[in-house]
């Protein structure tokens, strides 16, 4: 008896072949998707309550395969400076906190403020290619006149490279070639004041002595977006891996069937 066409081995090569397309096309779609999100400097969380504190992570990925990220300088507002700003060490990595005199003295209600942290420099460390790391800072009081902070950043590869990440915003919403990390302020939660979402905290009342500020949990739902899409990337791969070598089984199963449904109808005449 013939082969059905359901299981010959043209029909199954055919089908083999599609599966192989399909699973090279959604892993160029699902990685081409992921690219963007990982191509430049961010903060995390991206949002922060305004006239609180808050815990941010500067988030800096390698973008070139032929060096290592060895250097960041994240630069602070002047024009709405941070009275307190505190830096969590970075195993392997210096840390240098730069204050400035101010242009302007700017009244606070812990009083006026003169000098204040203008630029934070991280080197001595690496970031490999294909790797990522942050960079933890605890700022406050968020001014509560603007909706919103930019951090301009300086990149700096091994192979002496240099990417500024300092364009603002655009207006009409579109992202900028080299976008400066940006957090959002929104105004505080009416149930929760100061300390509401956003990992934003509030300032101690204690006049004489500067505001305590509660350690931040990391939220999940600050992780990277191009590292949940790299992920999603690699469970539809090996999804659709599975299918593929699920029919080449097939098909040398049914390339088993047919030699022995030919040796039962041609038995071997003994001597």
């Amino acid at each position: 008896m013939p082969p059905s066409p359901a299981s010959s081995p043209a029909s199954l090569s055919v089908l083999c072949r599609r599966a192989a397309v399909a699973a090279t096309g959604a892993a160029a779609l699902v990685l081409g998707l992921a690219t963007p999100a990982l191509a430049h400097v961010t903060v995390n969380p991206g949002s922060a309550e305004q006239g609180g504190f808050t815990k941010v992570a500067f988030r800096v990925p390698n973008e070139r395969d032929d060096a290592s990220t060895n250097k960041l300088e994240i630069s602070l507002p002047t024009d709405r400076p941070l009275a307190f700003v505190t830096v969590k060490p970075v195993p392997g990595w210096e840390v240098e906190v730069t204050e400035s005199k101010l242009d302007k003295p700017v009244t606070t209600e812990y009083g006026e403020l003169t000098e204040a942290v203008t630029k934070i420099t991280w080197s001595g460390g690496e970031i490999g290619p294909g790797q990522f790391q942050e960079f933890e800072v605890s700022m406050g009081v968020l001014p509560d006149d603007t909706d919103h902070l930019v951090f301009p950043a300086t990149q700096t590869y091994t192979g002496g490279e240099v990417v500024k990440w300092d364009d603002e915003p655009a207006a009409d919403g579109s992202e900028p070639e080299h976008p400066a990390p940006v957090l959002k302020l929104t105004p505080p939660s009416a149930e929760g004041g100061h300390g509401g979402g956003h990992s934003s905290v509030s300032a101690s009342p204690a006049p004489a002595a500067a505001p305590s500020v509660a350690p931040v949990a990391h939220s999940g739902a600050a992780s990277s977006d191009g590292t949940a899409r790299l992920l999603g990337a690699g469970g539809l791969l090996a999804g659709l891996a599975g299918v593929v070598i699920g029919v080449l089984g097939l098909r040398r199963g049914s390339r088993t069937a047919q030699a022995g449904t030919a040796g039962e109808e041609n038995p071997a005449v003994p001597a």
